[in-house]
């Protein structure tokens, strides 16, 4: 089988695929703590919307390079728009619906994990899933958490503890992000072969479910759901089995 052919990135993106149906992204500013750039941000972009469509590809890993996986946005260039006279943050934020990083608030059909063994800080914790270290410290740097992390880390921790950690910008341990938080399900486990073991199309459609729930109520979640194109790849395809599976890629209907 041919190996996937991605677009073209800078060196600030390193693109790899360390197992069949894995794609791995890399921040390669290590330099810089990894600090998103407009240059990485459309990197990640365009890689992750041929990722949606690429269908020998079932799951993201996203990594950085050196000791932190993600320090936010890089403030150089947000210093050089505000010295340039551009200040849209607004409209980019919402003109941005991917979010940070074209991760944050992307509401993909395919898992996307974080493998990460330093920090992740700012825009990077609105990214990331897996983390030694996580913190929210926009409010000691005068900023917001805008990018998608103030809905999503209520929902999952709670408003008291999500104003705990949103209010004081403090950083917690991946023990407490697992243990108080709930945002991390496990500690530098093999996860996304584990995923690959399992059928793509019921992967695909269980996050579209997990999606779903987020937006909508029980009822309305549910038809959409069962009436979607993911549900009806599942049940129209050929990945139903009833023995030991050898699985294929999802088909096209």
């Amino acid at each position: 089988m041919a190996p996937p052919n991605p677009p073209p990135t800078s060196s600030e993106l390193i693109v790899s695929f360390p197992a069949e149906h894995v794609l791995l992204l890399t921040f390669n500013r290590p330099k810089q703590l990894n600090a998103m750039t407009p240059q990485m941000s459309a990197d990640l972009r365009a890689v992750l919307n041929w990722f949606e469509d690429e269908p020998s590809l079932w799951v993201v890993i996203l990594t950085g390079t050196g000791r932190v996986f993600c320090a936010g946005a890089d403030l150089k260039a947000w210093n050089n728009d505000q010295q340039s006279g551009i200040t849209n943050e607004q409209e980019d934020v919402v003109a941005n619906v991917h979010g940070f990083g074209s991760v944050s608030r992307r509401q993909s059909k395919k898992p996307i994990l974080a493998a990460v063994t330093g920090g992740a800080y700012g825009g990077g914790m609105e990214i990331v899933l897996n983390c030694d270290y996580f913190a929210l410290p926009e409010v000691k740097r005068g900023v917001i958490a805008i990018q998608g992390g103030i809905p999503r880390l209520s929902q999952i921790a709670g408003h008291h503890l999500a104003s705990e950690m949103l209010l004081l910008g403090r950083t917690v341990s991946a023990a407490d992000a697992q243990g108080r938080y709930g945002f991390v399900n496990r500690i530098r486990s093999e996860v996304a072969l584990e995923i690959v073991g399992n059928s793509p199309e019921a992967v695909q459609a269980t996050k579209r479910g997990l999606v779903l729930s987020q937006e909508h109520g029980h009822s309305q979640m549910l038809l959409s759901h069962v009436w979607g194109e993911e549900c009806k790849s599942v049940y129209k395809g050929n990945n139903i089995k009833k023995r030991a599976p050898r699985w294929t890629n999802p088909a096209k209907l």
